[in-house]
């Protein structure tokens, strides 16, 4: 709750007599909750009907609420997946005012993010997977062309590890072959197949083809799946070819992830495209007949203000994209972004009203596209507290981020750093498995990969 209001600040729990004036301090008894900082304190009575724990975040939540001025709409909410609140309460029955004042009396989470849980919740519930030999896949790129200020993903800047791209690829074509070999003799019904990373056009046009073309005949070619998403990304690595190659093997969605309209954010993130490449790499990519194209934006980039989420927003609202997929910044340890910004160094991160200003503008840039939200998960180090969330035009949702989400489909996953996810409905549990995120390690351990993949699966499907 502290680090809601007070991000990227180090908080330690010290023994109670060693505290001092400068010691927020937090009693909790059999009635209240009693909260002491400097010469100030605050107390807040427990309710009976509620669990202790949920009293004392409250309880913290309205104090720092209160000593900082920071709206936070979501609330005590942290939780990953909200609208599986949502779904599970539309499920009991529960009315829509009901669920929107248990959220607020639970969470202290804003009529607005209740409201917009339930109409996640709603699209998701016809959606969401039903029969466990219904699965997707996904295949995971572990290349970039170079790595994002923000990012902690396993992704290599593909310029120093070009010894290693082709005998990644061998082991990749290798357990996407095995693991097609696997659905058939299950007789598996494959929903989604996804293609991400990393950044999957980060390798060459020879390359991509020929990965591309063997996705197609492992899970594609004569069987009925219903979406088949490539994540492009960047424009720097699309070419023409690429994109030829998508719409050759069957490709129905693709991204295409500028993050910002704005070149100045564009070069301070890392990131070597200007806002020119994109527009033309979108417009190629009409051109060539793709029907359902997906574009991610960040905010709560570095230096960015709410002039540059305007510029963002207009730009996309000219291009016109199928689907909008909204990210709050979110500042992980692993990235150069948390590294400058504890050693204050260039980056600066708008503040929460602000913030709140940009979100409320990439709603109405939804509206205007006439989108509705159909997806939606939080991360933890979210500037602002958040969310990321897709909005489409009816018709042009991304099933498999639904499906990943909700945790309600057996996935597959293939690549280094790929995990697994087998989903026992009738027991309401799952069962995860991670190949080795290390790209040598993976390409020297592909044996053993496969084999633990296979011996998980066989759990659910012998």
């Amino acid at each position: 709750m502290v680090n809601l209001f007070y991000p990227f600040s180090d908080i330690e729990f010290i023994e109670e007599e060693m505290k001092d004036d400068n010691t927020l301090c937090v009693e909790v008894n059999d009635n209240e909750v009693i909260i002491s900082y400097e010469l100030d304190s605050y107390i807040s009575k427990i309710d009976k009907k509620c669990r202790v724990k949920e009293e004392v975040k409250k309880s913290i939540f309205k104090y720092m609420n209160k000593i900082t001025g920071k709206k936070l709409a979501w609330g005590t909410l942290v939780g990953i997946r909200p609208s599986k609140k949502a779904l599970e309460k539309l499920e009991e029955g529960i009315s829509e005012k009901e669920i929107i004042r248990d959220f607020n009396e639970r969470y202290l989470t804003s009529k607005e993010k209740a409201k917009l849980c339930i109409d996640v919740a709603k699209w998701e519930r016809n959606i969401v997977n039903k029969d466990e030999k219904t699965i997707s896949i996904y295949v995971g790129m572990p290349f970039c062309p170079t790595r994002c200020a923000y990012c902690s993903f396993t992704s290599n800047p593909i310029s120093s590890c070009k010894t290693i791209v082709e005998p990644y690829l061998q082991c990749l074509k290798k357990e996407i072959k095995m693991m097609s070999k696997y659905v058939r003799e299950k007789e598996l019904n494959v929903e989604c197949v996804y293609f991400g990373g990393g950044t999957p056009t980060s390798i060459n046009n020879e390359q991509f083809e020929d990965v591309m073309k063997s996705m197609y005949e492992s899970f594609i070619e004569n069987s009925n799946v219903k979406e088949f998403t490539v994540e492009c990304g960047r424009p720097d690595s699309i070419t023409r070819e690429k994109l030829m190659s998508m719409k050759e093997y069957g490709v129905h969605r693709i991204s295409i992830n500028p993050q910002t309209m704005n070149d100045s954010t564009l070069k301070l993130i890392g990131r070597s495209h200007d806002v020119k490449s994109v527009v033309e790499t979108f417009k190629i990519a009409k051109d060539l007949g793709f029907d359902n194209i997906n574009m991610d934006i960040i905010v709560g980039l570095p230096g960015e203000k709410f002039d540059n989420i305007e510029i963002t927003c207009s730009e996309l609202e000219k291009l016109k994209p199928h689907s909008i997929t909204v990210h709050g910044m979110s500042i992980k340890r692993a990235s150069k972004l948390h590294e400058n910004l504890v050693n204050n160094k260039k980056f600066e991160i708008p503040k929460q009203d602000e913030l709140n200003k940009m979100y409320e503008r990439t709603v109405n840039m939804s509206k205007k596209l006439d989108m509705k939200p159909y997806y939606m998960y939080r991360q933890k180090n979210m500037v602002g507290s958040m969310e990321n969330i897709g909005y489409a035009i009816e018709g042009k949702e991304g099933i498999y981020n639904v499906q990943m989400i909700e945790e309600k489909q057996t996935i597959i996953a293939l690549g280094a750093d790929a995990v697994s996810k087998v989903v026992f409905l009738n027991e309401n549990r799952i069962e995860r498995f991670a190949n080795v995120k290390d790209v040598r390690e993976y390409i020297k351990r592909i044996d053993e990969m496969i084999d633990k993949k296979i011996n998980l699966l066989d759990s659910m499907y012998n």
